[in-house]
């Protein structure tokens, strides 16, 4: 420790310019990182649906159409020719209509009258024609935009492609968005609480380089999620920036006596155990999202680990360097506290906190039973009502219907099977049609007298292909019962089988995410009790702080159900591992402050003093993290940030209520417990 010291004070200017090589290289391999926006591949690889995926691109060379485009008031020659337009574009993989299921002979040379109804309602009706679309991974905001040039304003197109382009769009821009309603709350905060003009300033540099050196190491992962980039520089910089104001806050104790030198080297080996005790149950709580099957959790769950690591080596390398050099406009643009001082609240807060321990332990049980029973979401929704993409999703449904496509892989080779198969398909309820070779062509009919592209279109080397279209929406219960039931249907015919698709792809999540759900809070309570009892040495204490930091989540969760509403399932992952690791700080804090006065003061005295000298830095750290919450739940389109940000806010304000009310009554009343089972 004292090498360190020695080290920072030294060398400060040397680690300032490090530092900021560092961030500057950090800023321009963020701008590269690739993000992922399709939940999907986040999947374990040996789900159904993803193993289907695989099949479709290594034995049919192509993937499930992630858009529809339809064109209005054409003739099959005209839908044709814009056939053709559509493919030239660039990032578009693949273009599927009714001639690549019926021959591009057959549909110019018979009348409309003499086709299959079943199959042409899907692809052209009232002159109006459905085209299915795959556009490249990673492109798909500039394809978006090209169709959009080339069919106009009349003309529509949606699917999962679409909003993939829109998210594309508002990323980098939400969060810029986001900072700069963020940045000037979390300054005038600070001020507020500082004494300095210059400080704040110092923190948010402090954090900032962090956040830079942090989202640039994440080009070594070659990508990271849509929600990493969204939700993990707010993050990192609301749950960290208290660790740079422990510094700072000691740093100033100290120089009452000490030059600034010696002041800060007692200021490093005063802090760096509180910062280090504050991060590693940040990091347990983050680290529990890493045992995730769904890949979205071991994604954000690094990200976020790494940049609690990031943010402590800055709070106690590079701050102290900055600090150093920076004192004297420290000591120039100083000010008189403007926050209030809160003493004598503690005796307020003690003569109603039986009461509040009996409303706690009241409300904890049915928000614990009403958070198990809340519906999720699935899909990733990030278009508004008011949208084109809404908009056009709309029209294609008039006219043709509502459309939901799974595509069903078996083995080749058993047409009789496949013909059985077909047949028993088309009896599911909300089964509009069932297209494969044998209902397409004809089990009959010999593949070798057919054109390659047709027989491509159902058969590889392996495999055959049948296209089931529903009138689904694309999760709900409907949905799931419904993929189901194909499944449960291929098994009586085949011992192989794997279905594809939007909805078969959210099925395999729901399954996926259930046993998620009790495995991280598992992990996430328990690796904070293992801290807790090595913190506290104590069989009840650590108790009574989860107590305390659970029932907050549990009511935080139970909104969704009490107000009737559903939330998307990474919301309720996410925000069940962060709170707790974020806010069982506090918790830690006051405990931590509450026995050591009660060394030298009765319970009550040493818990009324404790309310008034550490409240206000509770109340200022949850403040903060609050206000990115709720930032983030205002900036955001995307519905899963969105949320997410919400229940952050809410939640960090449940923690603070419950740790400024409830948690002193409990250590209060169960003082003499505490005491008698505490190691020495």
């Amino acid at each position: 420790m004292n090498k360190l010291c020695e080290f920072v004070v030294k060398y400060k200017k040397i680690i300032i310019i490090v530092f900021l090589i560092f961030a500057v290289f950090g800023a321009i391999f963020a701008s590269i990182v690739s993000i992922n926006y399709n939940m999907a591949d986040y999947l374990p690889k040996k789900t159904n649906s993803t193993t289907a995926i695989n099949i479709m691109k290594n034995e049919f060379k192509d993937e499930i159409p992630n858009a529809k485009v339809m064109i209005k008031n054409v003739t099959i020659i005209e839908a044709l020719k814009f056939k053709e337009k559509i493919s030239s574009i660039d990032g578009v993989k693949s273009v599927n209509w009714i001639d690549d299921v019926i021959g591009i002979d057959r549909l110019t040379t018979t009348p409309l009258e003499f086709l299959d109804e079943s199959i042409l309602k899907n692809y052209y009706k009232d002159k109006n024609a459905l085209f299915t679309v795959t556009i490249e991974k990673g492109k798909e905001r500039n394809t978006v935009d090209l169709i959009y040039n080339l069919i106009g304003k009349d003309n529509a197109i949606a699917g999962d492609a679409v909003n993939t382009a829109l998210s594309q769009k508002m990323s980098y821009s939400e969060v810029i968005k986001a900072f700069e309603i963020l940045l000037p709350i979390i300054l005038i905060i600070l001020v507020l609480y500082t004494t300095s003009w210059i400080e704040p300033l110092l923190f948010l540099l402090s954090i900032g380089i962090a956040i830079l050196i942090n989202m640039g190491t994440n080009i070594f992962f070659g990508e990271i999620s849509f929600l990493t980039q969204s939700i993990s520089p707010i993050l990192q910089l609301a749950v960290s920036l208290d660790y740079a104001i422990f510094l700072l806050h000691s740093f100033n104790e100290y120089r009452a006596e000490y030059d600034e030198n010696q002041a800060m080297k007692l200021a490093i080996k005063k802090s760096i155990t509180t910062i280090s005790a504050s991060a590693s149950t940040t990091i347990v709580g983050f680290f529990a999202l890493i045992f995730m099957r769904f890949g979205i959790g071991k994604d954000l769950g690094l990200n976020l680990i790494k940049g609690i690591m990031f943010s402590f080596i800055s709070s106690v390398i590079f701050l102290p360097s900055v600090t150093l050099c920076c004192y004297r406009f420290i000591d120039k643009f100083k000010h008189r506290q403007l926050i209030p001082s809160l003493k004598g609240i503690g005796k307020y807060i003690l003569k109603i906190n039986t009461a509040i321990l009996i409303i706690s332990v009241i409300v904890a049980v049915p928000c614990y039973l009403a958070k198990s029973k809340v519906e999720f979401v699935y899909g990733n929704k990030s278009a508004d009502d008011k949208s084109r993409i809404v908009k056009d999703s709309i029209n294609i449904e008039k006219i043709f219907g509502k459309e939901n496509t799974f595509v069903l892989l078996v083995p080749k080779g058993y047409k009789d099977k496949e013909l059985k198969l077909c047949d028993k398909l088309s009896d599911i309820p909300h089964i509009d049609s069932v297209i494969s070779y044998v209902t397409a062509v004809g089990a009959q009919i010999p593949s070798e007298y057919l054109p390659d592209e047709l027989v491509k279109k159902f058969y590889s080397n392996n495999y055959v292909r049948i296209f089931i279209y529903t009138d689904l929406n694309n999760e709900g219960n409907e949905a799931f019962t419904t993929v189901q039931t194909v499944l449960s249907t291929a098994n009586k015919y085949y011992n192989t089988y794997y279905l594809a698709g939007e909805t078969a792809s959210l099925y395999d999540m729901k399954n996926v995410v259930s046993k998620d759900t009790k495995l991280v809070n598992l992990i996430a309570v328990i690796g904070i009790l293992i801290v807790l009892l090595l913190t506290f040495k104590s069989a009840i204490s650590p108790l009574l702080l989860l107590f305390t930091i659970e029932t907050a989540i549990w009511i935080n969760l139970s909104f969704a159900y009490f107000s009737g509403k559903s939330f998307n399932f990474i919301g309720y992952l996410v925000i069940s591992t962060v709170q707790l690791g974020a806010t069982v700080d506090y918790a830690i804090l006051m405990t931590e402050r509450y026995l050591r006065f009660r060394k030298e003061l009765n319970s009550k005295d040493a818990m009324e003093r404790t309310i008034d000298d550490n409240l206000i830095a509770v109340l200022i750290s949850s403040a903060i993290l609050s206000t990115a919450g709720f930032t983030l739940a205002l900036t955001s389109s995307n519905p899963i940030v969105s949320e997410l940000g919400e229940l952050l806010g809410r939640g960090t304000l449940l923690s603070f209520i419950m740790v400024a009310c409830v948690l002193p009554a409990l250590l209060v009343h169960f003082d003499k417990v505490i005491q008698k089972t505490t190691l020495h």
